[in-house]
This record gives C-alpha cells, sequence and structure tokens, in this order.
C-alpha cells in the first residue's frame, strides 16, 4: 500500500503529469523536456527524478545524455491501469495537446544547449 500512496503522491503534481504525457510519446532528455515544458533545468532535473524514484521511469545514458522512458516492466498491474487512465485523461487537454507540440520542436543538445544553464551534457 505505501507504493501506491507514493506513486499517487508524485501523479499530484501537474508538472509531473506534464512530464508523464511526453514520456508517453516517446523517450526524453532532459533538454527536451526543459523545451517542451518552459521549466529551468533544474525543475526538470528534479521531477524526472521523483518519477524515476517510484518506478515509474527508467533511465539510459547515451553519450552526453540521460534519457528517460516510461519503465513499464517495473510497474505492477495496479499502477500500469493509473497510468493508463493517465493518460486517456491526458487526451484532449489543450495544455497536454500544446505540450506534444513543443515536444516535436525540441532538441537534443549538448554543450551548445539552447538553455545555458542546463547541464545535459
Amino acid at each position: 500500500m505505501s507504493e501506491l500512496v507514493a506513486t499517487l503522491k508524485v501523479l499530484s503534481d501537474q508538472i509531473r503529469l506534464r512530464m508523464l504525457n511526453l514520456l508517453l510519446q516517446r523517450e526524453c532528455c532532459v533538454c527536451e523536456v526543459m523545451q517542451a515544458l518552459d521549466i529551468s533545468q533544474t525543475r526538470a532535473s528534479r521531477n524526472l527524478t521523483m518519477l524515476y524514484s517510484v518506478g515509474l521511469l527508467k533511465l539510459r545514458k547515451e553519450g552526453l545524455w540521460s534519457l528517460y522512458s516510461i519503465d513499464w516492466d517495473a510497474m505492477d498491474a495496479n499502477t500500469r491501469d493509473i497510468i493508463k487512465a493517465a493518460h486517456k485523461a491526458f487526451t484532449g487537454d489543450r495544455q497536454m495537446e500544446a505540450d506534444l507540440r513543443q515536444l516535436k520542436k525540441a532538441l537534443r543538445v549538448g554543450v551548445s544547449c539552447v538553455n545555458k544553464s542546463c547541464n545535459c551534457n
């Protein structure tokens, strides 16, 4: 029960739900999340870490990038159902659709990051 409570607490934040929406579309690096949601590197990293800490995400390193994706294999059936229900609820939401449009424009960048304070590399 405590894992469920922790997961629901993490999902009770708008930014983390918006991140989840992006990650349900595809694997993303921190810079892509920053660009799509127009948030700082610190805020993106902190919130991605929270999603990761409850087992919703997996992290993969590729060169300069830390890439996050949904970790379906680590989730129990109830958590998968919660994520699928959230995904269904995102459909038709203006903010979520705007975020996905921004994600299509986002670039995976390194040392010449669009945000000079980014530590994506």
